[in-house]
């Protein structure tokens, strides 16, 4: 299935509501035009390293046997973007905080059988097998290797009968809520798509394969925005998941989203949410939804649409100048800017971004 065909059926985006944002975390209203390539990689890179050897290297990321926890806000999203990065900067080889994670993950794929689960409990241990098991798929996939084929192995084997996978319960969004279940099949979509098609197809994939789509098909409809980016994602990397007809629904709906300044707001795309401290999500555009959703857009071959090149712009527009980041906001609760945690929310929005800038 080809998505560059839905590009002609795109239809005009629903007037968005003007969305306030705060002068210290945005630019003026980009114009239409401004080039995506005005943005500067290195300074991201640069981000997305320094975090990801800082995670690397806490206390409470360390597992047994001389490894440590992935991690959704962080190991994921940095492996992807930072591979994209590569490429843009030309890097004649894989950086070491990008190389430390591969052989983090590859040593805890070998030693599945011995491994301790990231959390213990008879209940948590089935989630953190779940989760670290579709994560360790989608980190490994692109390496298309004796190991990737040891994660997979390891990932269908978590597979619940309804073709989803157990995945981490705290309920924090975006990624440890009882949404976060469906967010973790679509991961493990983008995972079969980024590995080798002979091996995707192989017979020894085709049930789970067939329980994934269908899961993923059958819940679709109910899940919120964001996570339907996430479905139209996956569905440019594995052929058959959408019709054309429920990509262009996905279209709409984010297009019609859309903020003034050519943003999303994850607090406006997230769905019926409430913070633990009761205070309002944030409603101004940011790193994490912009990229997300920006990322699906291009990937389904509408990047020259001029609502998704506003989208591109508010990115180029929108990273920091000193540190190369871009912002995101806590869905849990309200956050100072330096917080640990709101920081992780700017590791993900960071490699969304440049995820969505790249077109990789």
């Amino acid at each position: 299935m080809r998505t560059l065909l839905l590009v002609p059926l795109l239809v005009a985006a629903l007037g968005a509501a003007t969305i306030a944002r705060a002068a210290h975390h945005a630019a003026d209203n980009p114009p239409a035009g401004t080039n995506p390539a005005a943005w500067n990689p290195k300074a991201a890179a640069t981000f997305l390293d320094e975090r990801a050897d800082w995670w690397a290297a806490q206390k409470f990321a360390a597992r047994d046997h001389d490894t440590y926890c992935v991690a959704c806000h962080s190991g994921v999203p940095f492996i992807l973007g930072r591979a994209a990065l590569r490429e843009r900067l030309g890097e004649a080889g894989i950086a070491p905080s990008a190389k430390r994670l591969l052989e983090n993950v590859t040593k805890r794929v070998r030693l599945w059988g011995e491994v301790e689960p990231y959390y213990k409990g008879e209940i948590k241990a089935v989630e953190s097998r779940g989760t670290e098991a579709v994560l360790n798929a989608l980190i490994l996939a692109p390496e298309n290797n004796a190991d990737t084929r040891l994660a997979f192995t390891n990932m269908w084997a978590e597979q619940g009968k309804d073709g989803a996978f157990p995945w981490l319960q705290f309920k924090l969004q975006p990624w440890e809520a009882p949404d976060s279940v469906y967010y973790g099949a679509t991961l493990a979509a983008v995972a079969l798509g980024l590995t080798s098609t002979e091996y995707r197809d192989s017979a020894e994939n085709a049930a789970g394969v067939q329980a994934l789509k269908k899961y993923l098909q059958d819940q679709g409809g109910a899940q919120s925005l964001i996570l339907r980016a996430t479905l139209l994602w996956a569905s440019t990397k594995l052929p058959g998941l959408l019709t054309p007809a429920q990509q262009q629904d996905i279209l709409t709906e984010a297009l019609a989203a859309q903020a003034e300044d050519g943003g999303w707001s994850l607090g406006a795309v997230v769905g019926t949410w409430e913070r633990r401290d009761k205070t309002p999500l944030e409603t101004r555009s940011d790193g994490y939804a912009t990229g997300v959703i920006t990322l699906a857009l291009v990937q389904s071959g509408a990047r020259d649409h001029p609502q998704v090149k506003r989208a591109l712009a508010w990115l180029v527009a929108n990273q920091d100048p000193t540190e190369g980041h871009w912002v995101s906001w806590s869905l849990n609760k309200q956050r100072p800017a330096t917080d640990r945690a709101a920081r992780m929310m700017d590791d993900a929005a960071t490699a969304y971004a440049v995820l969505a800038l790249t077109g990789l």
